[in-house]
């Protein structure tokens, strides 16, 4: 006890978005969790976008979702893309903040809790090699990671490979980013037999058009898999 005090003397918490003061590590002050925008209430049952109305005895789903039919069963996410929510992603995959995934992976958990069920297989999106060697992490990896410590359940890191580099999606419509990741997602061999039969929950950092998800399912789909359900950390929506 007397060493973590003294550790918290000399390294005090500080909030993950602004650096000021909080009472515990991995934490927001105050402003700051105002500022940031959780996603709660109705939502979209295809990618977790928040809806208005109140839950009916069905599934809802959005315009874009119900326009872009889903491979996967369910998708959910944390926060919308915008605010302090972009900030921290942003943080986290281009900033090398890599504690911003523990209390991230946290918030993602209890937006998904209608899809981590016992006997879930936790995979990332994965990154191409060439990314990897100069980014030196995959931030969805990470979430993954720590989405398995939350829950108990079991996480893959390379259950799926990216066989292809892609060019970044940003600035790309949606028949583009489609096109981008056609067959640039493939199953690893070695895991096949794990994959068999499985519900399988994918994770990335954001949702924007579910191009690079959709890919994702569909290699999972085409191993094997039962089901597959999707969650990100952030999703972009119409209204954020």
């Amino acid at each position: 006890m007397r060493f973590q005090t003294a550790l918290r003397l000399i390294y005090p918490a500080r909030c993950l978005s602004c650096g000021d003061l909080v009472e515990s590590d991995f934490g927001l002050c105050g402003s700051c969790w105002r500022d940031t925008p959780f996603i709660g209430g109705l939502v979209c049952d295809g990618c977790g976008a928040p809806l208005p109305g109140e839950a009916g005895p069905g599934g809802e789903l959005c315009d874009d979702c119900m326009t872009t039919p889903r491979p996967w069963v369910a998708g959910r996410a944390a926060l919308l893309y915008r605010d302090n929510a972009r900030k921290m992603v942003l943080a986290l995959k281009h900033g090398d903040r890599q504690e911003i995934a523990r209390p991230a992976a946290l918030w993602m958990a209890r937006a998904a809790t209608p899809l981590l069920l016992g006997g879930t297989l936790i995979a990332p999106v994965p990154l191409h090699w060439t990314r990897m060697i100069r980014r030196r992490f995959n931030q969805s990896a990470l979430l993954a990671q720590y989405l398995a410590q939350h829950t108990g359940l079991e996480m893959c890191p390379d259950l799926l490979l990216r066989r292809k580099r892609t060019k970044s999606l940003d600035g790309m419509d949606h028949a583009q980013r489609f096109g981008a990741l056609s067959d640039a997602i493939t199953a690893n061999p070695r895991h096949l037999p794990r994959m068999e039969g499985r519900s399988i929950v994918i994770v990335d950092d954001v949702l924007t058009s579910g191009a690079t998800l959709s890919a994702a399912t569909d290699a999972c789909i085409a191993a094997g898999a039962a089901q597959v359900s999707v969650l990100a950390l952030a999703r972009v929506a119409k209204d954020a």
